[in-house]
């Protein structure tokens, strides 16, 4: 019997397989996607980060699961995966945040922070006696009048997005953003097509109670998490749109069937 191709090769961090992987990495990765599904989206008028907030039991206080973190006035985060790695990342990345205040007496730069986190990521892939960091985070904020959206890897990558989402439901919300974005979409606008991404990615199954929206306006530069309210109106607007949109389609195919009909009874009479 030959042993398996990938055994003792996952064991330890800095043990490269023969085909360049390491495997406890891509074990984080696999965390990262059986987590919440978080998105970020980019427009002129600011950064909307959302989240689907899961719980396993209606004892659950739904308010207790954080998912959205401010880090700074002008930056957030979302999350996925292992919910206490994330909380480390988000102490870290305040850590960071206040450092760069009282050192150069001005905020952090976005992009400077998420590649602080990313750095930190990558040091727990190349060190023995650690593992890396189970969980994904969308970094968006506003500096000096411009958007900026990252995310960030559990090996320590670094992409910037117009939009993208992490997750169990990425590939869903993914299919949304390639259907739907636009470059010159408004605030309201990728309030509305991050709720219709979760609602995709959740099996159609939105309510307020699962979703959880933060927003960082060009206008003030500053976090601001929406109330239970202001996202019950969005998702309301989303549901009716949905309902009335599946009425038209309903309506069009009876149309059509009955235009068929009549052609076959003019065919027969013929």
């Amino acid at each position: 019997m030959q042993p398996l191709q990938n055994a003792g090769y996952d064991r330890a961090i800095t043990v490269f397989s023969p085909d360049g992987r390491l495997f406890q990495v891509e074990y984080a990765r696999e965390a990262v996607k059986r987590g919440t599904t978080s998105i970020g989206i980019k427009c002129n008028d600011g950064v909307v980060l959302a989240v689907e907030k899961r719980t396993t039991s209606k004892l659950v206080e739904p308010t207790s699961i954080e998912k959205i973190f401010k880090i700074d006035e002008h930056i957030g985060a979302a999350t996925s995966g292992l919910v206490a790695d994330a909380r480390a990342l988000i102490e870290r990345a305040r850590l960071e945040a206040q450092i760069n205040k009282i050192t150069y007496s001005e905020p952090i730069r976005v992009e400077n922070l998420a590649k602080k986190i990313c750095d930190m990521k990558q040091l727990y892939t190349q060190n023995g006696g650690v593992r890396p960091f189970g969980s994904a985070l969308i970094i968006g904020g506003v500096y000096n009048d411009t958007c900026r959206l990252f995310e960030t890897d559990p090996s320590g990558a670094l992409i910037e997005y117009k939009a993208t989402a992490i997750g169990s439901g990425r590939n869903e919300a993914l299919e949304v953003f390639e259907e739907n974005y636009v470059d010159d979409l408004s605030l309201d606008g990728a309030i509305n097509l991050a709720i219709d991404a979760i609602y995709a990615a959740t099996d159609n199954k939105d309510s307020v109670e699962n979703v959880e929206i933060a927003v960082i306006s060009v206008d003030d530069q500053k976090y601001k998490k929406l109330s239970k309210e202001e996202v019950q109106e969005y998702v309301n607007a989303l549901l009716e749109a949905k309902a009335e949109a599946e009425k038209l389609a309903k309506e069009a195919e009876e149309a059509e069937e009955e235009a068929e009909e009549e052609d076959d009874e003019e065919e027969d009479e013929e």
